[in-house]
């Protein structure tokens, strides 16, 4: 970010603003939602500001402009639709030590005036850091639509209600509170007018602290997805914004994390194939104590919980404590690496079997079983498989035609350091090699049902490819 994000605090604060035309009138009524007080430096103002003078909303002054003139000021804008006259003025404010906005003059301007959704005192502040003032106008519309125009109402009542809820519920029943508030009857009751009502059924709930909270710990095993942090799903994040306690594995995007709770704790497990910094049954046992200790707990891991995660050995001790357990399911790496390589897990008439597989297994590296018996009509989605790679190859080689096989290899897939390439089963291991592809990749094996697709799929690799036998996809996240 070249601009940081802040509200300022204005109540009782001066803001300046320099000129009596358009530009200052604009100024002026955003300044006049806030609780400053404004000052409006021109000899003559326009018919809107001369009306809001001759009430006392505005000050008006007169004559020449000097450095004092700004001192004191909590913001200043320069608006005087002169070009030449907002560089003088601006140098004249910032010898003042002012904050300075000059009005369609970025480089001048310490402060960027953002797009606003005002629900007082729910505020939005859109910003694209001057570059694109019509998107953030096409946001700040979307934003208007989504928050309900007494927002802010509810806002301001549970507001003046935090000290009593403070006084009768503990922090986790709190929060359990204001979600409730928020999310469920409370302010759909609000939302249609029912102010009374919803006012009372908060202060009853606060009162009895019945409002259908949960009392005890409770895990969720999250899917982060195959890379990128928005290929997570909208209910993974919404545990992620719920959680008291974060555990997260070594492929998971630093930047998911950035979506939970700013005072969730979140503790690394570092998983990885043959070398865990936490054993299983440590992640395990530990997960289990934070929920029994009263924790929401999220067991984040990368891909889909459910598929080469080891997450049933988590689900079965949680039970068996009769810990509440909640699987959110993500995208796995096979339509991760599918989608990144621009192609289908199935094909019409070519592709109508779908395995998911690994070629990692408790012993060490093996061959698959199922591609010993691998049949046309089929894909074969290989995780954890790189070290596997020589003995698949040599076995697959002995089996199919060279070029039978349409192989696809995605390593570090959905993110900016992915590498996307292809090449025959023959070529496999050296393909790996060539670009220094160790562990994390999934392979795609294809072996289509169309005698034709094979020999045009040997004709195309024999066109693009290197001396490795790989032929290498350019492919843009446009991330």
């Amino acid at each position: 970010m070249k601009t940081f994000p802040m509200f300022l605090q204005m109540a009782g604060r001066r803001v300046v603003i320099v000129g009596g035309g358009e530009q200052a009138a604009q100024k002026t009524r955003l300044m006049l939602k806030t609780e400053a007080t404004i000052t409006v430096i021109s000899d003559a103002l326009d018919d809107e500001l001369a009306a809001l003078a001759a009430v006392g909303r505005i000050t008006q002054k007169r004559g020449a402009i000097i450095a004092q003139d700004f001192g004191d000021s909590a913001l200043v804008f320069v608006a005087t639709g002169c070009p030449g006259a907002d560089g003088a003025l601006h140098a004249l404010a910032k010898t003042a030590g002012a904050t300075v906005n000059v009005v369609d003059q970025p480089a001048l301007c310490d402060v960027i005036t953002p797009s606003i959704v005002d629900r007082d005192p729910v505020v939005v502040a859109i910003g694209t850091e001057g570059t694109a003032p019509v998107l953030a106008r096409q946001i700040k519309t979307q934003v208007e639509q989504m928050l309900e125009p007494e927002l802010g109402a509810l806002a301001s009542l549970a507001g003046r209600l935090r000290a009593s809820a403070a006084q009768h519920l503990g922090p986790r029943a709190r929060r359990d509170l204001w979600r409730w508030v928020f999310g469920d009857a409370p302010r759909r009751a609000h939302a249609r007018g029912a102010q009374r009502e919803t006012a009372h059924m908060i202060k009853k709930a606060i009162a009895t602290g019945d409002f259908g909270q949960e009392t005890g710990g409770s895990v969720a095993l999250v899917g982060a997805g195959p890379g990128a942090k928005d290929l997570i799903t909208l209910r993974g994040v919404q545990r992620l914004q719920e959680a008291d306690v974060i555990y997260y594995d070594r492929l998971v995007d630093p930047e998911i994390l950035e979506l939970a709770r700013r005072d969730a704790e979140r503790i690394y497990v570092g998983k990885r194939p043959g070398c865990h910094s936490w054993p299983q049954e440590k992640i395990t046992q530990t997960v289990v104590a934070a929920a029994k200790g009263g924790a929401r707990v999220v067991r984040l891991k990368c891909g889909d919980p459910g598929i080469f995660a080891r997450g049933l050995e988590e689900i079965e001790a949680l039970r068996a404590a009769d810990i509440p357990v909640e699987i959110v399911p993500g995208v796995t790496a096979a339509s991760g690496v599918a989608a990144a390589s621009g192609q289908t897990l199935t094909e019409r008439d070519e592709i109508d079997t779908l395995v998911l597989t690994t070629g990692h297994v408790s012993e060490g590296c093996a061959v698959p079983e199922v591609l010993r018996t691998l049949t046309p009509g089929t894909c074969v989605a290989l995780y954890m498989a790189v070290r596997a790679a020589p003995q698949i190859s040599a076995y697959l080689s002995t089996r199919h035609a060279p070029h039978a096989i349409d192989v696809t290899i995605v390593a570090h897939a959905q993110t900016d350091a992915q590498i996307v390439t292809s090449c025959d089963i023959a070529s496999l291991p050296a393909t790996l090699v060539a670009h220094g592809i160790t562990d994390t990749a999934t392979l795609l094996l294809k072996l289509r049902r169309s005698v034709r697709h094979c020999q045009q799929a040997q004709k195309t690799a024999g066109h693009h490819r290197s001396g490795s036998g790989s032929a290498v996809i350019p492919i843009h996240l446009g991330r």
